[in-house]
């Protein structure tokens, strides 16, 4: 690989010999991320969750899809913000649980730029390579309440919306049938991942892997093939399910959750989740967490943590050998509320005149992780 992106400036001589290990030495002091939290969820005004937890049906939330256009959505404003916040990159929803790519995606039509005649991942991939940031790509990986072939509520509990009447796209009926939502998902990270210049794959849902584990979910065989195409790419997946991850991401702190997934998820769960968690621990890793405190997509009912306790959230991130990345989620219209970018700009100025904290005073209870 000949270019080196503008964020590995200083590590280009390994970059010549090992991109990988350039981007694992670059994440090591990278601190601190914007995570952006961006989907048809954003036009309700309500959590990342709300298909699932409002149990809209399908056909009802594509319609969603009419009325996207993400028309302030502007990537150098996004990455300029960023910048002026300290941080080092930027991690975009491509998609989450609701199927909805944020990319110009021949596998899968039901896309943005279907939608809206906007590639947001290419957008905002490309500024960040402009502006010297690294670019992650948020995918939903295993959960997907639009799929046909995803796996069903006997299965895995937040597998689908609670409907009242049967969802008649929903064809899983057996084991077997899951091996096609496995196809579809290496296809579509192939796309994404040739596609645009990213730093890593930042997959979701955990709690899957707790429920499932490797009857269902070959996931040495993913990293396997990611790894072979992509040589470069950093791999995460939340706390971390096999522990060879580059790196784990879980939410708020960093711990084992082994005891806290048991009731869910009985005795295999809990040995799934303390693999993950011993496997990652003396790495350096990642926390995420919000600006609005517990959601993820934006949501106007609630108000923005302090600098001051979004501070200490830093420090509590690097007494524990982390990065921070915090979430904002966009307005529908793909803006960041001026509040969120108000504290953003102001934790800035507070890491340009303090430094970066060394130690946190946010203690395990106080951030509660989440298991999913």
């Amino acid at each position: 690989m000949n270019y080196c992106p503008a964020y590995l400036k200083r590590y280009e001589g390994i970059w010549k010999t090992d991109p990988h290990q350039a981007n694992l030495a670059w994440f090591r002091e990278a601190k601190y991320g914007l995570f952006l939290h961006y989907g048809l969820y954003s036009l309700l005004h309500k959590e990342a969750w709300v298909q699932f937890t409002d149990r809209i049906p399908v056909a009802e939330y594509e319609k969603l899809a009419r009325q996207f256009t993400a028309h302030n959505f502007d990537a150098d404003y996004i990455t300029d913000l960023a910048l002026k916040a300290g941080m080092k990159y930027i991690n975009l929803t491509t998609c989450h649980h609701e199927g909805f790519c944020l990319w110009d995606s021949k596998v899968e039509p039901f896309n943005s730029m279907n939608a809206a005649g906007r590639d947001l991942v290419g957008e905002l991939s490309e500024a960040c390579d402009k502006k010297g940031l690294g670019f992650f790509a948020y995918y939903t990986f295993m959960l997907n309440w639009r799929h046909p072939y995803y796996v069903d509520r006997t299965v895995f509990d937040n597998a689908r919306p609670d409907y009242d009447t049967p969802e008649s796209r929903y064809l899983y009926r057996k084991k077997e049938d899951f091996r096609h939502y496995i196809a579809y998902i290496q296809e579509v990270m192939d796309e994404l991942l040739s596609n645009y210049k990213i730093t890593g794959i930042w997959l979701d849902l955990i709690a899957a892997w707790y429920a499932m584990g490797e009857e269902y979910i070959p996931v040495q065989d993913i990293y396997a093939r990611i790894r072979a195409k992509h040589p470069e790419v950093l791999i995460s997946w939340k706390q971390g399910a096999t522990g060879t991850e580059d790196f784990a991401s879980p939410e708020n702190s960093f711990h084992d959750l082994a005891e806290s997934v048991r009731p869910r998820f009985g005795d295999a769960g809990a040995e799934r989740a303390r693999r993950g968690f011993e496997g990652n621990r003396q790495k350096h890793n990642e926390i995420c967490s919000t600006i609005q405190q517990g959601v993820w997509g934006y949501d106007p009912r609630q108000g923005n943590r302090s600098v001051e306790e979004l501070y200490q959230l830093l420090g509590h991130a690097a007494e524990n050998n982390c990065n921070l990345l915090l979430n904002a989620g966009p307005m529908a219209d793909g803006s960041i509320h001026p509040s969120q970018a108000q504290v953003l700009l102001e934790l800035g100025e507070k890491i340009r005149r303090e430094g970066f904290p060394d130690k946190g005073s946010f203690s395990r209870n106080e951030t509660g992780a989440g298991a999913e």
